[in-house]
């Protein structure tokens, strides 16, 4: 395949007319909740990407939803992440958007090192947003997917397990096999190596004792994003890790993840059941 043909498989830009209403959508979205919502920012780190927009439980004792953002590694923060807030905070959750740096000025293991911070540190602590650190999801759209699996397949801390951190995994068009993006036009903007793809490919690390993973695509997407489901998919079903696999018709890459705790959605259904059941009976209204 040509490097042009890689890009038909991997830039879901070009599947839809414009990508600017959507990023226009995630920051409208995200402003509201800013605006009407209780939240404050967090550094995690100290380069200036390393930011988090969080936004406590309504009481105690909460699931905490965790949002790791898209844009091949080069676009968006955690100023665009906050639009699932207002529906994760009304099932009882709580929210976190995780900004981090961005390549070209950061090479990828060093954005990778950045969003496992951000997941220790919202585990570490969870309590300061009425959250309970067992009951983490984490959550990861695009390149947001491929981040959130490295925070729980590479080293960790303290004899920490990847169940330490998260309760269930919720990636979304993601990108799993970095190798067919090295002949594409993001490989180039990103400086991805040989030794990049080996060391950040979740698929090459993937492990028995991961949580459940709930791997989630648009039917309207690219062809790439088809086979990178399918295979982490394999991989997960080779180690032992539960999976579940979710294709949302009447969506595309970039319109999926505002369904992202949506009663009416898909794909917002699924994951709150995840949610839902982690939240006390008292909190629903029954005793």
């Amino acid at each position: 395949m040509t490097a042009e043909r890689y890009d038909d498989a991997y830039l879901p830009g070009r599947f839809v007319p414009s990508v600017r209403p959507f990023l226009d959508e995630y920051a409208r979205r995200s402003a509201w909740a800013r605006r009407e919502l209780v939240w404050r920012p967090v550094c995690y780190g100290p380069d200036p990407g390393e930011r988090l927009h969080v936004f406590p439980a309504p009481a105690p004792g909460a699931p905490l939803v965790v949002f790791v953002h898209g844009g091949y590694w080069q676009e968006l923060s955690e100023l665009e992440s906050s639009f699932a807030a207002r529906d994760v905070l009304a099932a009882g959750a709580a929210y976190a958007a995780v900004g981090y740096g961005l390549a070209p000025r950061l090479r990828l293991g060093e954005i990778v090192t950045q969003v496992r911070r951000a997941v220790l540190s919202l585990c570490r602590d969870a309590s300061t947003l009425n959250a309970d650190p067992e009951r983490v999801v984490l959550v990861g759209h695009s390149a947001g997917a491929q981040l959130v699996c490295m925070s729980l397949v590479g080293p960790l801390p303290d004899h920490l397990t990847p169940r330490d951190l998260a309760c269930a995994v919720v990636l979304i068009s993601g990108l799993y096999e970095l190798a067919p993006l090295r002949r594409s036009s993001i490989g180039a903007a990103i400086e991805l190596t040989a030794a990049d793809v080996a060391a950040y490919s979740p698929v090459r690390h993937l492990h028995g004792g991961l949580p459940p993973l709930l791997l989630a695509r648009a039917a309207d997407e690219p062809a790439g994003f088809g086979y990178q489901q399918r295979r982490l998919a394999e991989a997960a079903v080779r180690v032992g890790v539960p999976v579940t696999e979710l294709v949302v018709g009447g969506h595309n890459h970039f319109d999926l993840p505002l369904g992202l705790a949506d009663p009416t959605d898909p794909l917002g259904r699924a994951v709150l059941e995840l949610v839902r059941p982690l939240v006390p009976l008292s909190e629903k209204g029954i005793a």
